[in-house]
């Protein structure tokens, strides 16, 4: 058994076991991931038993905008194993494969969706929530002179501006990049769509297809009217909360949370490119040493006033609260990084999240972060 990149003599194989194991619309995503100058085999990993593709998973390149400060980022996509193989480690293997890929390209952060636990076997925490699914219980009126159509490639910038316009306000983002709208455009398991208003892009959204059963919109963006007669037109059955517009059209929120899971291959590497966002958070308090204890790991730095000094990583450090410091489990530091309860309310849930004796110096550190990420698979 070889695990190694793919090649192209394998898209057909691949496209194979991805559809065995998923939707037809599944093995087409393969296809134009594979096939794309922008992309190509080399996201793609494979197991290979004597010339038989029995197992994959593609690694995707994404930024993640955190206050600002893009981090690159890495995305498990298309995971799959022939029924005859499964049971003999070679999603691990492959998830290996994918990590060290990952360190190559640069990436701080990896971000996976999929299996209840599976990955957080191979390092993943729940971090950052999902936006739901609600049902629609009426229809907005959509205003006048609003025009629905598919969108096309020559879209791509005013799809790319109008998302861009959703996401202003959220703390942390993940938008498409340019590859990852080809795809979205040409593949079949979704439609993308633009609402023009005088020949003026002014909504779009992307919804699956009505084939494949109730329809759920979502990625929703745009102004009022809009985004009102991109609802009314398609009239979906579940529809993305995501634009205030909608919110009195929608069924309550479901209690339960579905999350992206994240891992964090290198977190001094990572606290030193989040620089920039750990001064703007500190700036305006007064000088003070800080000290963060990952327990079995620990970094300190000075802040002067205006600047960081530099990180100074060490050793175990079990009471980090007797040198003024506070304590973050280490597979909880990536929902104190991107997820919405901060320290604050993450040590009302952990034990194992300790603010210390400077509590204003770490909440201020680390606040809640809101989010909006668009991931090639709706939710």
């Amino acid at each position: 058994m070889e695990i190694r990149t793919s090649r192209p003599e394998d898209v057909d194989q691949v496209e194979k076991l991805v559809v065995s194991r998923h939707d037809p619309s599944d093995g087409v995503d393969a296809r134009l991931l594979m096939t794309d100058p922008e992309a190509g085999c080399d996201w793609v990993g494979v197991a290979d038993d004597d010339g038989r593709i029995v197992s994959t998973a593609t690694l995707m390149d994404e930024t993640v905008t955190l206050a600002g400060v893009g981090i690159p980022a890495g995305q498990i996509e298309q995971v799959a194993t022939d029924a005859e193989y499964e049971g003999r480690g070679l999603v691990r293997q492959l998830m290996d494969w994918a990590h060290e890929r990952s360190a190559e390209r640069g990436h701080l952060v990896q971000l996976v969706m999929g299996v209840p636990y599976f990955y957080r076997q191979f390092g993943y925490a729940y971090a950052i929530p999902v936006k739901q699914n609600r049902a629609l219980l009426s229809k907005p009126e959509p205003g006048e002179g609003q025009v629905l159509r598919r969108a096309t490639e020559a879209d791509i910038p005013a799809l790319q501006e109008l998302q861009d316009q959703a996401q202003r306000d959220a703390g942390l983002r993940m938008g498409h990049t340019t590859p990852c709208w080809r795809w979205l455009l040409n593949r079949t398991g979704s439609i993308t769509w633009i609402v023009e208003r005088d020949g003026i892009p002014v909504a779009t959204g992307r919804s699956t297809p009505e084939e494949e059963g109730d329809v759920v919109l979502g990625e929703i963006a745009g102004d009022d009217d809009g985004v009102s007669a991109l609802v009314a037109e398609l009239d979906p059955a579940e529809v993305g909360e995501r634009h205030p517009a909608l919110e009195p059209h929608l069924a309550p929120r479901n209690p339960e949370l579905d999350q992206v899971m994240v891992r964090l291959p290198d977190v001094p590497a990572l606290f030193e490119h989040l620089r920039p966002v750990f001064t703007e958070r500190l700036r305006g308090h007064e000088p003070e040493t800080v000290v963060l204890s990952f327990y079995r790991t620990h970094v300190r730095f000075h802040w002067d006033g205006e600047r960081m000094g530099p990180l100074e990583w060490g050793g175990t450090m079990q009471g980090p609260g007797a040198q003024g410091g506070a304590g973050i489990a280490p597979d909880l530091l990536a929902p104190l990084l991107f997820g919405p309860h901060g320290m604050d309310g993450l040590r009302r849930i952990f034990s194992d999240v300790y603010p210390g004796p400077k509590k204003d110096l770490m909440f201020r550190l680390f606040p809640p972060v809101t989010s909006d990420l668009l991931t090639f698979y709706l939710p």
